[in-house]
């Protein structure tokens, strides 16, 4: 299986924060299909003693089409996020982008329009710095 080209850098962003990996990757198995989430990763909230559980599917947005790019994470997203709620529903299901393809191609109309229509979770990092710059 092939992983993307700052699956690294996401997963030391994640732990650096406090997060633990727990799958990686994270396998789904739904309707007859086996399907595989970059990571999974679980945090425990000490104040509210219950742990909050999350999956990553990390994107690059390192080919020469971004919109293409954009078409095969999108379809990703809704496919995993289609199987977690099957198969563990407490999880929630980030999408992980660069911080410059994120204040570039996710600042257009179309872009933020399909984002907010399809409440697609964001964590946007930096290659750079191997740090998470927010969630959203």
């Amino acid at each position: 299986m092939a992983r993307d080209a700052f699956h690294a850098i996401v997963r030391v962003a994640l732990e650096r924060q406090g997060w633990s990996i727990t799958h990686d990757p994270y396998s789904l198995r739904v309707g007859g299909v086996e399907m595989f989430v970059d990571l999974g990763a679980e945090r425990l909230l000490a104040a509210e003693r219950e742990g909050r559980k999350i999956a990553v599917e990390v994107k690059s947005f390192l080919a020469p089409s971004r919109i293409s790019e954009f078409y095969v994470a999108l379809g990703q997203f809704l496919t995993y996020r289609l199987g977690l709620q099957q198969q563990e529903p407490e999880r929630i299901l980030y999408l992980a982008i660069p911080l410059e393809v994120y204040e570039t191609f996710f600042s257009l109309e179309l872009v933020e329009a399909a984002i907010g229509q399809y409440q697609v979770n964001l964590i946007v990092y930096s290659p750079e710095t191997e740090e998470i710059q927010t969630w959203q």
